[in-house]
């Protein structure tokens, strides 16, 4: 069984830079990640562009380039494996941490590899940086599990000449809905709101509205998917239930953490917002020697934490790791 002084859960761009602040303190760590590095970010359309400048983008002092002003995901990529690189980080990709058990400077952490090979790991301290892209929210409707239903949208290409529906009005729901119909898709965007959100980027939101009033691409507000067949779905609508032709289903209704996992560790939540209780000067939970990182402290607001500012746990927790195990 190997050692080490931290065991990092993610490795997504916050796990990256606790590794690096944990890396700079002497802390000797290893990083597990189920998927890729920065998996969450590979999983984003293809041609999606960060809503921010390079600079907000970069952790471990490394500077960030772009093109333009605003950097896109394969530029988002590169860049951090450029870090993951120039800091040498002990990362373990496309394997699963099982659970995590003992105490406090004594932590087991099983794992299974992608081949299905099970291995153990001794830690003195936990960190979990598992983000909150793995658990979509679900529709709970019939028809949800089929294979036409798509959580993740990558790009259009796929889906020319068919009927898709998109369901949701926030970002990733209007970037998904216009990248199809102008690839050829024939669209409905479906919301159970009055209208496209007003979060929607300040680019994109008169593009899809235009779109929607055209007819170009048919909106039903207001409304829900109840039903999703083979070949169509049913939408209760103010006025009735609609049945319309449909190949494919764009469920862009958001992401939670997996906060199961976290009860399971125990770790405490609290029961308005399901935030995990932390020590806001450490981040160190209710179970002594695990310490929390990036969106996961926000419990179900994930909108309060960014790559922006969870970059900067690391240096909290790091510090708090160091003086704890030095």
């Amino acid at each position: 069984m190997k050692h080490f002084d931290a065991i990092v859960v993610g490795a997504g761009p916050t796990g990256l830079a606790c590794g690096i602040e944990l890396g700079r303190r002497g802390v000797n760590t290893l990083l597990i990640e189920k998927g890729c590095v920065v998996n969450s970010l590979y999983h984003y359309p293809t041609n999606m562009v960060f809503f921010t400048t390079p600079e907000l983008l970069e952790i471990g002092d490394i500077p960030m380039t772009s093109l333009n002003e605003k950097p896109g995901r394969t530029e988002a990529l590169k860049y951090y494996r450029r870090v993951a690189d120039h800091y040498k980080l002990n990362i373990h990709q496309y394997e699963t941490v099982l659970g995590i058990h003992g105490d406090d400077g004594g932590f087991i952490v099983p794992t299974e590899d992608a081949k299905g090979c099970r291995h153990e790991y001794k830690a003195k301290k936990i960190v979990l940086a598992t983000g909150y892209y793995d658990v979509p929210n679900r529709l709970n409707v019939p028809g949800e599990d089929s294979a036409k239903v798509v959580h993740y949208y990558k790009e259009a290409h796929p889906y020319y000449n068919h009927d898709v529906a998109v369901i949701g009005a926030k970002n990733s729901a209007a970037i998904a809905a216009l990248e199809l119909y102008w690839t050829g898709a024939r669209v409905t965007l479906i919301h159970r709101g009055a209208g496209i959100s007003d979060s929607v980027k300040y680019w994109i939101k008169p593009n899809i509205e235009n779109r929607i009033k055209n007819g170009e691409i048919k909106g039903y507000f207001h409304s829900h998917v109840t039903e999703i067949g083979p070949d169509s779905i049913v939408v209760s609508t103010p006025d009735r239930l609609v049945t319309l032709k449909n190949d494919f289903v764009f469920a862009m209704t958001g992401y939670r953490p997996d906060l199961k996992f976290l009860g399971d560790l125990g770790i405490t939540l609290q029961p308005d917002t399901l935030r995990p209780c932390t020590n806001p000067e450490t981040l160190e939970s209710e179970r002594p020697g695990i310490f929390l990182a990036g969106v996961i402290v926000a419990g179900m607001h994930t909108n309060e934490i960014f790559i922006e500012n969870g970059r900067f746990h690391g240096k909290l927790i790091a510090d708090a790791i160091a003086q704890q195990t030095g």
